[in-house]
Parts: C-alpha cells; sequence; structure tokens
C-alpha cells in the first residue's frame, strides 16, 4: 500500500487519502466526478399592456353623491345624521342621530370633511 505524509502533522496516511487520518485537516483538493451541466431557458415574453389611454382616469366604485347636497344636510339636520343617511351609511347615521351629531363635534368635523371632497364623490 503506497503512503504519502499530512503536509499539517507530518502522519503517514493512504496516497490516496484527501482528508489525513490522523489529525482531519484536507490534504488534497475534492475533485468531483463531474460538474452539473446548469441550462436556464427563460423565455418569458410577458409586456405590461396598459389599455387605459386616459393618464388622468380615477378608478371609482361606490355611487357619486353631491356633496353640495351633503353639506346643506349636514348644516340643516346634521344632529340627526341626515347626512349620513344620504351617503347611505346607515349605520352612522343612527350613532347620529341618538348622539345628537355625536354631541355636534362630530357634525361640525364632517362639515369641513364635506367641503374638502370633490363634486361628485364617491361612496
Amino acid at each position: 500500500m503506497e503512503t504519502k505524509f499530512c503536509k499539517f502533522c507530518g502522519a503517514q496516511i493512504p496516497k490516496d487519502a484527501v482528508v489525513c487520518t490522523a489529525c482531519g485537516h484536507q490534504v488534497e483538493e475534492l475533485h468531483s466526478a463531474a460538474q452539473p451541466n446548469i441550462v436556464i431557458n427563460n423565455t418569458n415574453t410577458n409586456t405590461n399592456v396598459n389599455r387605459n389611454t386616459n393618464t388622468n382616469a380615477v378608478h371609482v366604485t361606490g355611487k357619486p353623491k353631491n356633496k353640495w347636497v351633503a353639506f346643506a344636510l349636514c348644516i340643516c339636520l346634521g344632529f340627526v345624521g341626515a347626512h349620513k343617511f344620504y351617503e347611505g351609511k346607515i349605520g352612522m347615521g343612527i350613532l347620529y342621530a341618538c348622539t345628537m351629531g355625536l354631541f355636534m363635534i362630530g357634525m361640525i368635523v364632517d362639515i369641513f370633511v364635506i367641503l374638502a371632497k370633490p363634486n361628485p364623490y364617491y361612496v
């Protein structure tokens, strides 16, 4: 049996050894039988096609509501939640009716919120 010496500890090891049997150091480079052949076939042909030609278009959902009708309802009958019923928010309308427009604070806040909305706005 042919032998060689470990270059780290000097121990006598088999000639075909890659790792020293005495100290555990790697004494030879690892040679694999065959390197795997990796082939990547990326045939991604997806293209982003924007069919909307209007760049200022806004996607809206819901029913359009007139800002000034909601404003008038809020000023005149905001304490009973008329503007909330107009918007279709029945639960909030009942809450406003039971709390006098959330103690008038909610009604005052809604006046400014309605004025900030575009006409028509969508709910």
